[in-house]
């Protein structure tokens, strides 16, 4: 599933590709979304901005419109020029907006609907989602006061939930884990007030260095054999809701697991 870091950057390239555009062709495969279009329609409006909110993506339409998607497991936007030859399949397109210079196709997107500004703060996803941790405003104190919310919960498993901090998945889990020195199946009710305010503060401080940056470098736990920091081993377990898998050092987060 795509992290926060992969959302916001991909929310920065379309930015960048149609803001200030005029909508020239719009698709879908959704009939949901094309019943609003044809009462609203897509085409000849310009796109105002593009910006995610934690791993959802919001594209905002001059005229109280904004489509809202959400990737999911395999949902990615690609940019292309038009005529250029699209890397995936036609049959895996699920959204498409161009404007004379680029088209955006959004494919195996799972959600995407349209929204009006009033629509949007209803939204069941985007109303419960916690601090957005890529976000201009993000909320570190409340951060930590919805962390605390679940003291009987595994740390790992929390770090996880949306509705806690938005837009940190399985990567981000381990790495900001590991940057802190905590186990990753210790229940939140056994941290004190420092490591959890490492927690939150490294997450943003790592995921806003990948957001800043074309790719991830340099992870430390993540899908490695063995620690960066001590050499040691690095354990791989998937427990938790939907079976997620989480790496962790042996050593420099041994303790509570």
């Amino acid at each position: 599933m795509p992290e926060g870091d992969t959302i916001f950057r991909t929310a920065r390239t379309l930015h960048r590709a149609l803001a200030g555009h005029v909508v020239t062709r719009f698709e879908s495969t959704f009939p949901a979304l094309n019943r609003v279009a044809v009462d609203r329609p897509i085409i000849g409006r310009s796109i105002e901005s593009v910006r995610s909110r934690g791993k959802h993506l919001l594209m905002t339409l001059a005229g109280d419109l904004i489509l809202h998607t959400h990737m999911r497991m395999n949902g990615s936007w690609h940019i292309y020029r038009p005529g250029e030859r699209w890397k995936k399949r036609r049959d895996d397109m699920r959204v498409v907006i161009a404007t004379d210079d680029y088209v955006a196709v959004g494919f195996n997107i799972p959600v995407a609907e349209l929204l009006d500004d009033r629509a949007l703060v209803r939204q069941e996803d985007l109303k419960q989602i916690g601090p957005d941790v890529l976000g201009e405003s993000f909320d570190a104190d409340e951060a930590r006061r919805r962390i605390r919310e679940h003291p009987d919960e595994e740390i790992g498993n929390v770090l996880l939930n949306q509705r806690v901090i938005g837009g940190i998945g399985n990567i981000w889990k381990s790495e900001v884990l590991f940057a802190c020195r905590v186990n990753p199946f210790t229940p939140v009710d056994a941290l004190n007030d420092e490591q959890l305010g490492c927690l939150v503060t490294s997450a943003r401080k790592l995921m806003r260095r990948s957001a800043n940056s074309e790719s991830r470098n340099d992870l430390s736990v993540y899908g490695r054999k063995r620690c960066r920091r001590c050499g040691s081993r690095i354990e791989y377990r998937k427990k938790g809701l939907d079976a997620r898998g989480t790496y962790w050092c042996v050593k420099c987060q041994s303790g509570v697991g």
